[in-house]
């Protein structure tokens, strides 16, 4: 059972399996979302994919201590406490765990009571931290098409309020689907710059031998078929903002060409040799790692740094349980009007079924799902065998682990094309690939069938 909204989550880290399952069994019982991890390692890699409250760590473990997880803790997550718990309690011990930056230090052993008494008090200095930060019970912020009140979608809301104010770059990271255009004209209409153009360009889906002259535009004759001199982009985002959606998917000259106008101002029409000034705010977005690559030296390392003045990242929607229940309504409502009729509502086992579903097309791929459940649903319910069969297998069938990774890739392309009734463009988005690689797995398939 997914915990409830408000649930404060906790890590606890100990190399002892069963210290770790006590501590956990005890932490369950008050309805606390429990994650354990026997080691530091993978108590990282847990932190880096999921938000926590509390982290709860062994000061002694092998390989790596519990005072260096405090301080990784310390100096990554700001918004996470800690409590350290040990077997050899020495006061110089306690010492360096607070100075490391633990709020807690629990020594073993400890009675229940005791140790959720220490958790309460270091979940109660967070919650004090986060209303004296924010105020008490603050709702999100209204920003156009961003819906969620998860914890991750908040910073978002922070991040975008930072950045509103400034002229600075401003970097969106993301899975595909995850909202990263919505938060970039969440930025514009938040900015001063709100009555000026807002120019979304997908820089994915214009050849690299016209992207040029669709960014800073051209003069007539500057080649065959140029009959005019027409505008660019930037030209018309004067004044206002250009999004530049898919970045990495430039190539090294168009990056140069852009690393001027950031530097400098300037742009160069095809075909000129005159500069021309323009007053234009960039955000970028990608859904690959662009330090990646950069090491790979096909990103260069000097855009990056400019594209990267103020970051922000897009979560994923599994990282926003709490938002996948807020999403469906308001979908659900917005195609039902759009219908004509009155909005169904969901199954508690439908509602539950959304929520362990693992959403790899993100938002998007939500919308695609409720649209077609609404338009395909003729009762007042939508229960778990109106939802697409890819759900309704992982909400009560075998895992069928027999099968290959192929036949499984083969089922989810498949599904996914259906649930946006062919569109490969659309199909390709939630996939995370792009229309050529969608069309060799397509082939791939093919062939394999024949």
């Amino acid at each position: 059972m997914t915990p409830p909204v408000d649930t404060e989550s906790i890590l606890v880290v100990d190399d002892a399996p069963d210290t770790l399952e006590l501590i956990r069994r005890n932490l369950a019982a008050e309805k606390y979302q429990v994650f354990t991890a026997p080691g530091v390692v993978e108590a990282i890699r847990i932190l880096d994919n999921t938000p926590v409250d509390l982290v709860i760590t062994d000061l002694k473990m092998p390989k790596v201590s519990g005072l260096d997880l405090v301080r990784h803790v310390r100096e990554n997550f700001e918004d996470t406490e800690v409590m350290m718990i040990t077997g050899y309690p020495t006061i110089e011990g306690a010492v360096t765990a607070v100075k490391a930056g633990s709020q807690d230090y629990l020594t073993k052993p400890f009675t229940d009571e005791e140790l959720l008494a220490a958790v309460r008090r270091v979940l109660n200095t967070l919650k004090a931290r986060r209303n004296a930060q924010n105020g008490p019970d603050q709702s999100p912020p209204a920003l156009p098409g961003l819906i969620g009140e998860s914890r991750a979608m908040r910073e978002v809301y922070r991040a975008i309020g930072k950045a509103a104010s400034t002229r600075a770059t401003v970097l969106i990271s993301g899975e595909s689907g995850t909202g990263k255009e919505l938060a970039a004209r969440a930025i514009h209409y938040s900015s001063p710059r709100a009555s000026a153009p807002f120019v979304p360009v997908n820089c994915g889906s214009i050849p690299e031998n016209l992207l040029e002259s669709e960014l800073f535009g051209h003069v007539k004759g500057a080649f065959t078929g140029a009959t005019e001199s027409r505008a660019g982009f930037f030209q018309t985002a004067d004044g206002g903002t250009i999004f530049l959606d898919e970045i990495s998917n430039t190539g090294l000259p168009m990056q140069a060409k852009l690393l001027r106008v950031l530097q400098d101002g300037q742009i160069y029409m095809v075909g000129s040799a005159r500069e021309r000034e323009v007053d234009v705010r960039v955000l970028a977005a990608t859904n690959k790692d662009l330090r990646t690559l950069v090491k790979n030296e096909v990103f260069r390392e000097d855009l990056y740094f400019r594209l990267n003045v103020i970051t922000i990242a897009m979560p994923p929607l599994r990282e926003r349980e709490d938002d996948i229940l807020l999403l469906a309504s308001h979908l659900t409502a917005k195609f039902a009007e759009e219908l004509g009729r009155p909005a169904p509502r969901f199954s508690d086992d439908a509602l539950q079924t959304l929520r362990d579903y693992h959403w790899p097309g993100n938002v998007r791929e939500l919308e695609n799902l409720i649209q077609r459940v609404v338009v395909m649903t003729d009762h007042e319910v939508i229960k778990v065998p109106d939802l697409p069969s890819m759900m309704r297998f992982t909400a009560g069938r075998e895992a069928g682990l027999n099968r290959t990774l192929a036949e499984v890739e083969s089922e989810h392309i498949r599904n996914v094309l259906a649930s946006v009734k062919g569109n490969k463009t659309r199909a390709a988005e939630i996939l995370g690939i792009d229309r050529k690689t969608l069309r060799e797995r397509l082939k791939t398939l093919e062939s394999r069938q024949d």
